[in-house]
């Protein structure tokens, strides 16, 4: 199709420097996205170590018992002992009979029962990581190469790796793995799960015909037994499988994409499938590949393949295009300071794992600063203090003493008015270290979330079209939905404005309404002394200013009015506050409150999308950031794509940096202006000092492209979207461009100032930065104006000559 391809030579010495130190494959073993090791075995290479950990139940059983690895390597090119044979070793192991390492570290001299091939593996295996005695798939060897990291670093992880590469290919090759048609064995059990579900299915179907179903109620009860009809094929293949087999080896050991399920489609059946609007067909195919489709099924097969093929060139163009706004919307965020000074944080709650798509809260912990100190429940001692690093060892002890929430910090609440600092954002996943001033972490967010992007929407195209398996269409659309803060999300959810009780109401027409009452009692007390005489009775119903007691021509009237009780002299009127909300219920809506429930503000009423802007009005900003946060993990997740946590908290962070003025004060603002949040902070902190007014604004949710547009830079904005009415708009308010960013710097030719041509004013601990990850910067030199020229600064170190 034409695509071309541009070579970059680093020619200076400087930039050779730089390209070897920070952008050598060695450097960068790690993935920006999830701190998880980048490199690492796939395909041949984890089938052939599979085979070669891989347990036979009726392998050569030998007694031979040697004296070190060494020994057995030689025996086996000897021929003496078989690759899967049982032998026993005396050797040193970090990790006891359970596979659990060691409390004091230290390894031991034990006899380790174990195959011929686990010594083979456990000769490339660094020292420090021996003796690993089970079986490795790719999830082990990448766990392993993550330990190997972390332990070792990166030179001898880089060894590592490469030497398993070369065990892998060479077994791979040795064990002669194969695939034929008759090592797919069709499960008997199959046409008896066959038989039984077509006779559920008719039953279905007469209780429809008799009107005791709804249509919706019969298809959603038909797919749902071919369903289960399919997974149960599934399962019965897998139990007929040879465990040793070619097929077994290469799905259970994650060399193949897609595990068993292309299996169960090719022994067992295929199931059900979607047609080309996403529906899925209630005519299941109950042929394998292996049996052959009829014509009929045949048909029906192919709208999943070629859905997955459209899809696949219609997503890669959406998702190329989110990762744009995302990274127009993000690019000026980098690390800037080392501590902005906040108290603020956000809480990691062990109760919010299944909200983010099912993520530990070891996982969300790791790499994060603490905000507040974090104590040990059981003996008052100090895990963690403030602004320090919460380790994987701490995390791990966390999850252990089973502590409920921790509060840390988050580049959701730093507090700088440019970019973010070092302690707000914590680790960098990429290095596995602390962050640098410098880094451009508003760029790694985006494609953080934009990459995955196109992967997800390529992924519909392995299962074929195979129902059950959801597309990102949920997927791609709906993180387009939350970053853009649609003001009518699909499907949308109606949320309660207030807590209360729930009572349901049904109209004349069929109409049903959901009544949110929310009652509060308030009493008034009147002191009435004895001589007075009393105008009211105990329970009677009293108006507004009726009276109460009488003395002469003095008097005493209720405030508001209620019902009377009265009590040793004292009369009390109860008031009852009512608050009403009522909301109508679409008719094929599904109510998710029943008469009687309590809720609380914010709670959704029937199933569907919230929407963030109500959310934010109802509840206030923390709510929306945990709301944004939590769904758009869930997409991802559901996904099977792991992204941490404080990328999708960067975007959220600029999505949330405006307010709009409703009361200007003494501000030079006008009222529905859109300002930056801490910009204004700081203007009205300066007001008050000065006695002034402060202005009042509120908090708005703005979507990815809204935000990139509302940037300070018009070079940025424009050179984003709507170009001609960016470039108009600032030349009539005279606008200055301060090249915070890196895209207006790219604009007019400059170095960018993130990484190696960082060039704020930032120290740490009072040493100003004078490097990037051990590369100096290059820091272009400040023109020195003339005597006749005036200057003023600019924030961010530049000089802007008039």
């Amino acid at each position: 199709d034409g695509d071309q391809m541009a070579v970059h030579v680093p020619l200076s010495a400087k930039a050779v420097e730089e390209a070897r130190k920070l952008m050598l494959s060695t450097k960068n073993l790690l993935k920006p996205a999830d701190g998880a090791p980048i490199v690492g075995p796939t395909k041949d290479m984890v089938l052939g170590v599979y085979y070669l950990t891989m347990e036979t139940p009726d392998g050569p059983k030998t007694s031979k018992v040697f004296a070190d690895m060494e020994e057995v390597a030689l025996a086996y090119e000897l021929k003496v002992v078989d690759l899967h044979a049982s032998i026993q070793i005396l050797t040193e192991t970090y990790y006891d009979e359970e596979g659990e390492p060691y409390e004091d570290g230290k390894p031991r001299r034990r006899l380790i029962e174990t195959t011929v091939g686990r010594v083979l593996f456990n000769q490339v295996l660094p020292p420090e990581l021996r003796f690993v005695n089970r079986v490795l798939d790719k999830g082990g060897l990448q766990q392993l190469v993550a330990a190997c990291y972390q332990k070792l670093g990166p030179e001898a992880t880089t060894e590592f790796v490469d030497a398993v590469k070369d065990l892998g290919f060479k077994f791979a090759t040795r064990s002669g793995v194969t695939i034929a048609i008759s090592d797919l064995t069709v499960p008997e059990e199959k046409q008896q799960i066959l038989e039984e579900t077509s006779a559920q299915v008719a039953r279905v179907e007469r209780q429809y015909r008799r009107g005791l179903l709804t249509t919706e109620e019969q298809y959603s009860k038909t797919i749902e037994l071919w369903t289960r009809a399919r997974d149960r094929v599934a399962e019965a293949v897998a139990r007929v499988m040879d465990p040793t087999g070619s097929i077994h080896v290469m799905a259970s050991s994650g060399a193949t994409k897609g595990g068993f399920q292309p299996i169960s489609q090719l022994a067992g059946m295929r199931g059900l499938m979607a047609d080309p609007s996403g529906r899925i067909i209630a005519l299941p195919i109950r042929s394998s590949f292996r049996e052959g489709l009829s014509a009929l099924e045949y048909f029906i097969s192919t709208h999943g393949a070629r859905k997955g093929l459209a899809d696949t060139a219609l997503r890669t163009a959406d998702a190329g295009y989110l990762t744009r706004r995302l990274v127009d919307v993000a690019q000026d965020v980098i690390i800037n300071a080392w501590d902005c000074g906040t108290q603020a944080g956000i809480w990691i709650r062990r109760a919010d794992s299944e909200a983010m798509g099912g993520q530990t809260m070891y996982e969300r912990l790791i790499g994060r600063m603490a905000a507040a100190p974090i104590a040990n429940p059981e003996t008052g001692e100090i895990i963690v203090d403030r602004n320090e690093m919460i380790e994987e060892e701490h995390a791990a002890l966390i999850e252990k003493l089973g502590i409920e929430e921790v509060y840390v910090r988050s580049p959701m609440t730093c507090q700088l008015e440019f970019g973010i600092c070092a302690l707000c954002y914590g680790r960098d996943l990429g290095r596995g270290k602390m962050v640098e001033i410098g880094a451009a972490v508003g760029i790694v967010a985006a494609q953080s979330i934009g990459e995955p992007g196109t992967q997800l929407t390529l992924r519909t195209f392995h299962t074929g079209g195979v129902a059950g398996t959801s597309d990102i269409t949920h997927g791609l659309p709906r993180v387009e939905e939350l970053f853009e803060a649609r003001r009518q999300p699909k499907g949308e959810a109606i949320i309660s404005d207030i807590g209360g009780t729930v009572h349901i109401l049904r109209g004349a027409d069929g109409q049903r309404k959901v009544l949110v009452v929310d009652s509060q009692i308030e009493t008034d007390e009147y002191t009435v002394p004895g001589n007075w005489a009393l105008r009211v009775e105990d329970g009677q119903e009293i108006k507004a200013g009726a009276l109460i007691a009488k003395r002469g021509d003095e008097e005493i009237h209720a405030e508001r009015g209620g019902r009377v009780r009265i009590k040793n002299g004292r009369v009390l009127v109860l008031h009852e506050t009512r608050t009403e909300y009522e909301y109508e219920i679409p008719s094929a809506a599904r109510l998710l409150v029943k008469e009687g429930d309590r809720i609380e503000p914010g709670d959704a009423l029937i199933e569907g999308s919230k929407n963030p802007h109500r959310i934010l009005n109802i509840l206030g900003p923390e709510a929306t950031q945990f709301y944004l946060l939590s769904e758009v993990q869930k997409t991802y997740r559901s996904q099977g794509v792991h992204i941490n946590d404080k990328h999708f908290e960067i975007i959220i962070r600029k999505m949330m940096s405006k307010v709009q003025i409703m009361n200007s004060g003494d501000t030079e603002y006008l009222p529905g202006d859109l300002v930056d949040r801490l910009k204004l902070a700081r203007e009205n902190e300066e007001i008050i000092a000065q006695g002034g007014r402060p202005a009042k604004a509120r908090q708005v949710l703005l979507g990815i492209t809204k935000a990139a547009l509302n940037t300070e830079s018009f070079l940025s904005a424009a050179s984003f979207q709507h170009t001609i009415t960016v470039l108009a708009g600032a030349a009539i308010e005279g606008a200055t461009d301060p090249l915070r960013g890196l895209k207006e710097n790219v604009i007019i030719g400059k170095l960018i100032p993130a990484g190696t041509g960082y060039r704020g004013e930032a120290s740490v601990g009072g040493e100003p930065v004078t490097s990037y990850e051990g590369v100096a910067l290059g820091r272009e030199p400040t023109p020195t104006p003339t005597p006749e020229e005036t200057t003023e600064a600019v924030p961010g170190g530049l000089q802007v000559l008039e």
